[in-house]
């Protein structure tokens, strides 16, 4: 049979009609997948600006407690929930209906599980931060911002694995609805909570959290009416409870996938606060990882869009087309991050002053811009490929690639060029950019030597195994 499969394999050519064909079902899928990671993203930017005009103190706190919540809760819960792209995008693709249901609810409470040690750390960051230089009275706030956010955190346990049973259906729409929805009302809401019935900056977390579990309750009620998700729905179950640690094995290391990357960038900006002219480093730094975070938003569509297409087409048993999924999502980032890249390019002489009006701010930020530009087509396409191993399954390469390329490569060279080389900031983001170029050399040596064959043969075995070991335990 396997022989057979090779010599199908050979006959199975790439032709254009095939090309278009793919690259009109990844862009139904990477189009909305991209609003809806903006709009999701857009949400904490609208806080942290409501709030801002409150006065610094507010402005640094909630940014500071935005990071920290970002780094210790928000990010963990979005990297653990990449493990369900793999079960639930196969078990569709083979058309395991059912078992899409059942891994949705392990996920869920997988998430659920991790959510109260993380509360616990929310709870005394107010102490934890003087123990890292920080302000007291900042600290303070941002503790005060932390524990109003600790209900979001909780919806997003529900919201992650929610978004990726619809996601892994192809089913975006939805999603694209709500999160428009969601981001007027969120912006009316935190308004209203923190200047007319003045609760400061406190009104802004409250907004974020009632905001999530409204995104929450109108997902689930599309889950539940909505005839799209009729051959998915099922009940809760003691499978879901079985299923808790295969999500794990897959969730961890995709987990670790997306907050290795996101913590070498957290370290990055407090590097920048121990040079000569800390304000301005850091100022520098955090606009161009703000300008970085808001266009990742993007190509993380396309990532979307490409672990859904080899999920499920592995999971049907279609190798080839999952390889061609791969080849579609890459030309799409590859054009993406060229057009955007270009645009700031040639716009780095006024990019400054769109958040600043001082000319060394605007003047940096100049020098730094082609910088950030190269960043652009690594994060495109480190992106697609990060999306290609989750809907392949071996997140754990991709957690040892992610742990190789920053803390091997990236944040030593950047120390080296910041401190020893004195680039300053300039140092640092070259540092970065060597890990993120590692980082995509490496993901695409693994993607070209994959056998999709075998990947094909593995997601079969996984959607099919665990049905028969299933029936044995119940007999």
């Amino acid at each position: 049979m396997e022989e057979e499969g090779k010599r199908e394999d050979r006959k199975w050519v790439i032709t254009w009609e095939r090309f278009v064909q793919e690259l009109k079902k990844a862009g139904y899928i990477a189009a909305p997948m991209v609003a809806v990671s903006v709009l999701q993203y857009l949400l904490q930017v609208v806080s942290v600006i409501i709030v801002g005009h409150l006065g610094a103190l507010a402005l640094s706190s909630a940014a500071i407690a935005t990071s920290i919540t970002n780094v210790t809760g928000f990010s963990l819960l979005s990297g653990m929930a990449g493990g369900l792209e793999t079960l639930a995008g196969q078990a569709y693709g083979a058309k395991q209906y059912q078992k899409l249901g059942t891994y949705t609810y392990s996920a869920i409470i997988s998430l659920i599980i991790m959510c109260p040690p993380i509360c616990v750390l929310w709870i005394f960051i107010g102490k934890l931060l003087p123990l890292l230089g920080q302000d007291t009275s900042i600290s303070q706030e941002a503790c005060k911002y932390s524990m109003w956010l600790i209900p979001a955190l909780f919806g997003g346990a529900v919201l992650k694995p929610l978004t990726r049973y619809l996601q892994t259906q192809s089913v975006i729409l939805p999603m694209l609805i709500t999160s428009s929805s969601i981001l007027c009302f969120h912006t009316i809401s935190c308004w209203i909570l923190v200047y007319k019935l003045q609760l400061g900056q406190k009104g802004a977390a409250i907004a974020f959290s009632l905001s999530t579990w409204l995104n929450v309750i109108l997902l689930s009620l599309y889950v539940k009416f909505s005839s799209a998700c009729e051959k998915t729905r099922a009940p809760l179950s003691r499978e879901a409870l079985y299923g808790i640690g295969e999500f794990f094995q897959l969730g961890v290391p995709s987990a670790i996938m997306v907050c290795l990357k996101w913590w070498s960038m957290e370290l990055l900006l407090l590097l920048s606060g121990l040079f000569k002219n800390p304000k301005l480093e850091t100022s520098v730094l955090s606009i161009c990882l703000t300008i970085s975070t808001l266009h990742f938003t993007i190509p993380y569509g396309f990532g979307a869009a490409a672990s859904t297409r080899v999920s499920n087409e592995l999971g049907a048993g279609n190798p080839q087309l999952a390889r061609m999924a791969v080849l579609v999502a890459l030309f799409l980032a590859g054009i993406e991050s060229v057009i955007v890249s270009s645009g700031l390019f040639l716009s780095r002489q006024v990019l400054g002053y769109a958040y600043s009006n001082d000319r060394q701010v605007v003047r940096y930020i100049s020098v730094m811009t082609p910088l950030i530009c190269l960043s652009f087509i690594m994060d495109s396409l480190q992106a697609v490929l990060s999306g290609v191993a989750r809907g392949s399954g071996w997140q754990k390469i991709g957690a040892y690639i992610n742990l190789g390329s920053f803390y091997l490569v990236g944040l030593p060279v950047a120390a080296a060029l910041g401190f020893v080389a004195h680039l300053r900031g300039k140092g640092l983001w070259i540092g970065i950019l060597a890990g993120s170029f590692v980082q995509s050399v490496l993901l695409s040596i693994v993607t070209a030597c994959t056998d999709w064959n075998k990947q094909a043969t593995k997601a079969r075995e996984r959607v099919f195994e665990r049905r028969s070991s299933m029936k044995d335990e119940e007999e």
